[in-house]
């Protein structure tokens, strides 16, 4: 027997989605409230100190944090290669968005403190915002046009087609999506600097997060409502072989019905929503009162209910196809060979762990506040 046999194609195949789900929910939790600090930095520092005991919670960790985000694209490329193709194609000028953002926050970090001028670090601030708010805002505005359809096809040799534009992706209900994402992030953000900041900075971020967690509560709800009365769902039309080849051609799909009859379905995954909903009310609760690390917390179980709460809506589907829903892509028909995906698993098994572990070791060595001296002394403090 050829060892990559020992487990299931089909096995493999679902596993794979969940450790796609796993990558992305670690880069929420972890590089989230980086981007819901920054996103909060003009408001929660109104001096230049207090912007710099905001900095300094997530000054040390940051860099750490995208390792997440590298890992998702990554394993997006190995393992969904047409997931891959179709994104990153079709949502060109959305990734090139994110990315600029993204770029301007190492360069903001390095060069803020660069010049003792006023002006020179207020822009970099706001350099900061927006290498927080515009990714948490485009990556919510893409699952909002995941769940209703991506205009794309292939063609019979299996290219894909992408019909759609920029501005055809903010439309109304995945403008409402990006606004929970964003919320989301802003509300993580929110109960991190409660827990690492000190004195008015924490204050103002918990006033600040407190709102946050509302507004995704009430967003998540929304999209919930909206998806059950408002959007089509989409669904196999004929039996999935859920152990052949990646030819997503292969398949018989339609739109139509919705994507909540995955509850009748499979009644276990409400636990999903809960997470979220109870969640976001009790970092609410939690910033209104002042706890912190069990505030934090009750933030990350939002984060994975709702989350999660789209992956399982959505199984078996992961990008289907507005103008051709045979076209759609799912955990069946659009995964890497059986080998490769084995060969990832096993060094996945051997490298997360020490992922994980390393990255424990450094939030224990880094526990603590950053307070107003510290900063002042540039104690165990850099920007």
């Amino acid at each position: 027997m050829i060892l990559h046999e020992l487990i299931d194609f089909e096995v493999l195949r679902v596993i794979w989605w969940l450790l796609l789900g796993v990558l992305l929910i670690g880069f929420a939790l972890t590089d989230g409230f980086d981007m819901g600090v920054g996103a909060l930095l003009p408001f929660v520092g109104k001096t230049d100190l207090e912007r710099r005991v905001a900095i300094n919670t997530v000054g040390p960790v940051w860099e750490g944090n995208q390792v997440w985000f590298i890992l998702g694209g990554g394993a997006i490329f190995a393992a969904w290669p047409s997931l891959y193709a179709v994104s990153f194609s079709g949502f060109y000028m959305a990734m090139f968005l994110v990315l600029a953002a993204l770029i301007l926050r190492p360069v903001a970090f390095k060069y803020r403190s660069k010049r003792d001028d006023a002006r020179w670090r207020q822009t970099w601030d706001w350099a900061l915002f927006i290498g927080g708010a515009v990714p948490a805002l485009v990556f919510g505005v893409a699952v909002g046009n995941v769940l209703q359809g991506v205009p794309f096809r292939f063609t019979e040799d299996l290219m894909p087609l992408y019909e759609g534009s920029f501005f055809r992706l903010l439309n109304p209900f995945a403008l409402m999506t990006g606004f929970t994402s964003l919320t989301m992030l802003i509300m993580h953000g929110g109960a991190w600097l409660s827990l690492k900041a000190d004195g008015v900075v924490a204050g103002r971020a918990r006033v600040l997060g407190s709102y946050a967690a509302a507004g995704s509560l009430l967003g998540f709800l929304l999209a919930g409502l909206w998806l059950a009365i408002g959007l089509d769902g989409y669904a196999f039309t004929s039996p999935s072989v859920t152990d052949g080849p990646s030819n997503p051609l292969f398949s018989e799909v339609a739109k139509g019905g919705s994507w909540l009859t995955a509850y009748a379905i499979r009644p276990w995954i409400l636990i999903a929503p809960v997470l979220g909903i109870v969640g976001a009310a009790l970092t609410f609760l939690g910033l209104r009162a002042g706890r912190e690390v069990s505030t934090l917390l009750t933030s990350k179980i939002a984060i994975l209910g709702m989350i999660s709460t789209v992956g399982l809506t959505m199984f078996p589907f992961i990008l289907p196809s507005s103008i051709d829903p045979n076209s759609s892509l799912t955990v069946w028909d659009s995964s890497s060979s059986h080998l490769t995906l084995f060969v990832m698993l096993v060094a996945t098994v051997i490298f997360m762990p020490l992922i994980l572990a390393y990255t424990a070791w450094v939030y224990k060595v880094l526990w603590g506040k950053v307070t107003e001296e510290d900063v002042r002394s540039n104690t165990d403090t850099v920007y």
